[in-house]
């Protein structure tokens, strides 16, 4: 008899590069990781492909109107929490509509273009790491595993 198939979840992380500054928002009050720079990002629902999951996200957290065929996928993380697993697909975009606004007060208590070569001290450690290898041939990163 077959072991059940091991379930994940899957989120999205929105490079937006603008003038060499990337897009970036602190978390607040989600009880994970406060206080810390992330890339706007949220998980993908299912019957979505990552880049309608990305479109949506961008546009209900800070305002973007991304088309999906303006987005790069970049980098996949495979991350072990310890509780659960995440597949993470970073794209990266510079052509949007719209004006960067915080849409989720309550989630995020700052938002802002940073010098991506300058990341703030308090970015999510695999956050900076993928915006660290952007430009390089690495796609693909795990962490959390033995």
């Amino acid at each position: 008899m077959s072991s059940p198939r091991f379930p994940f979840l899957t989120a999205v992380y929105l490079i937006a590069i603008k003038d060499g500054q990337v897009l970036l928002s602190r978390r607040y009050q989600t009880g994970w990781m406060d206080g810390t720079y992330t890339l706007p990002a949220g998980h993908v629902d299912g019957g979505e492909t990552i880049y309608a999951a990305m479109s949506r996200e961008a546009k209900e957290e800070v305002g973007l109107d991304i088309a999906p065929h303006n987005q790069k996928l970049i980098h996949v993380i495979h991350r072990n929490t310890g509780d659960r697993e995440y597949f993470d697909f970073f794209l990266e975009t510079n052509q949007w509509e719209g004006a960067v606004t915080n849409n989720e007060p309550e989630k995020c208590d700052d938002i802002g273009w940073f010098d991506i070569n300058a990341l703030p001290a308090n970015t999510l450690d695999y956050v900076a790491l993928v915006l660290k290898h952007r430009n390089t041939e690495m796609r693909f990163s795990s962490i959390g595993f033995d």
